[in-house]
């Protein structure tokens, strides 16, 4: 049972990749565990998936699994003898011949980089370190001047902050990648590069149902197609890594603030990843300004925080989470976090079961309940729930395993996984002795319970009832 609602989602690497570190991260406030395959083969893949399975095992509780893919990586070629130092002014080109380079040129093996740019437009180099201004372009050569200069060294990154480029976000790589995830069976794909809603489409036709995708937003032209990506998406991730490379870093605060509103809104799963805590990778201690950053995540209602580098490879995985877990429950005590969550709640649809989780916020409020419980199949009534970002604790009762572990990504769902009601009462009688045995409601207490009739149809919420917490947590009456 946690002490907040924000979930904490931690990426496994050399730093954690043991049994032992799992569940000393999962202990310390860690609900979801991500797997970068940028630095993961697949035999990798199946040996931290099979540790994650096995702590979970032991714990007795869901524990969910994101991948996320590499994406397509434009880099620059090799140099002959070594780094090059480029100065501002001076005249840089980038070409499809694939000798080494110098301080004159060097070998960009993309040509859809070439169909992208035009005169005018910037390149960007090493995460942004170095700015090019392009001048001239040939179905083979970019001629370019330095605007921005420094060291640049073999295989460094390139990035076009103001051109969409013909490529899809899954490469080779990535189709084989996500294929082998989720034969494992992994609960979210989060897909890197997106630029278009075609991108997730394509990412959803190779999931097939058999695991939620997350686009991460990282690209500017992500942002002009950020409501029709979310249509299609199951969650965004605000990857301020990335983005902040190719948007000017002071818009990237107000567009988390963006993103985060319209993914609640839209009642879809939000993360807010990338140097929440970097300090931690070295030192036992975060700075103020990085607690302030992850609190400003926890105050816009994000479903979850995000560590890299801190938990994957740093010296302090096990410190960064418990970190990240006490900035979390401090902000969600603070008397102005319930005024700012509600002040952002948006209206409910116009379907029934929007109606009845709506419903079941403003009687829990009036009737000062212990919890909400929801029964739910497909996972879309514990959305609905964490959607109105009650102020009790959610319960979502599952008979499928599969569904605990990709809610356990959702803001405020304690999920338990538990054999599907036979009748009326099992639903009601159920709930009662859940909420007790897990510590949300004593004797006495009421629960608002939410579900669908008849039992086991997904996405038919259409029930609401009230029930008192008996001796032992069977209902009353």
């Amino acid at each position: 049972m946690r002490r907040r609602n924000v979930k904490i989602l931690a990426t496994l690497g050399p730093a954690s990749n043991t049994p032992e570190m799992i569940r000393t991260l999962h202990d310390a406030g860690a609900d979801v565990f991500r797997l970068n395959m940028s630095h993961l083969d697949h035999e990798g893949l199946k040996k931290s998936h099979a540790l994650i399975r096995q702590v979970e095992a032991e714990l007795g509780r869901p524990i969910g699994i994101l991948v996320d893919l590499q994406g397509p990586k434009l880099r620059v070629g090799k140099f002959a003898a070594g780094p090059v130092t480029l100065e501002p002014g001076a005249t840089f080109t980038l070409d499809l011949d694939p000798a080494p380079g110098d301080v004159t040129r060097v070998n960009l093996p993309h040509k859809e980089i070439y169909e992208a740019v035009s005169p005018g437009k910037s390149l960007l180099l090493d995460d942004g370190r170095i700015s090019l201004t392009v001048k001239d372009v040939t179905a083979k050569k970019i001629t370019t001047t330095v605007a921005l200069g420094g060291i640049l060294s073999d295989r460094k990154g390139v990035n076009l902050p103001d051109a969409t480029l013909g490529l899809s976000a899954l490469s080779d790589k990535d189709r084989a990648d996500a294929e082998a995830a989720l034969a494992l069976g992994i609960d979210w794909l989060a897909l890197s590069f997106v630029q278009r809603p075609e991108d997730v489409a394509e990412a959803r036709k190779i999931a097939r149902g058999r695991a939620a995708v997350m686009a991460k937003i990282e690209k500017p032209n992500a942002l002009t197609e950020l409501d029709a990506i979310l249509d299609i998406a199951d969650g965004l991730m605000v990857a301020r890594g990335d983005l902040g490379v190719e948007l000017p870093i002071e818009q990237v605060p107000g567009w988390q603030k963006r993103i985060t509103r319209k993914a609640r809104k839209a009642g879809k799963t939000v993360v807010v990843a990338t140097q929440m805590l970097e300090s931690m990778i070295s030192s036992p201690m975060p700075t103020r300004a990085e607690v302030s950053d992850v609190a400003t995540a926890v105050f816009e209602g994000a479903d979850a925080i995000m560590l890299s580098a801190e938990s994957a490879a740093g010296d302090y995985p096990a410190e960064a989470v418990a970190m990240m877990n006490r900035i979390a429950i401090e902000v969600e005590d603070d008397p102005n976090y319930s005024s700012i969550i509600y002040g952002q709640r948006t209206d409910p649809e116009a379907t029934s079961a929007d109606a009845i989780s709506a419903a079941a916020h403003t009687v829990a409020d009036t009737l000062d309940a212990a919890a909400i419980v929801c029964w739910t199949n497909s996972g879309s009534t514990g959305l609905r729930a964490a959607r109105e970002r009650p102020q009790f604790p959610i319960i979502a009762l599952t008979p499928i395993i599969e569904t605990a572990r990709r809610l356990a990504l959702v803001w405020g769902l304690h999920c338990v996984l538990t054999e599907d009601a036979h009748d009326l009462d099992d639903v009601v009688d159920r709930a009662c002795r859940i909420a007790f045995s897990e510590g949300f409601a004593q004797r006495g207490q009421r629960i608002i319970i939410t579900a669908g009739v008849p039992l086991g149809t997904p996405g038919a919420t259409n029930m609401l009832r009230v029930a008192f917490v008996g001796e032992k947590g069977g209902m009353v009456g």
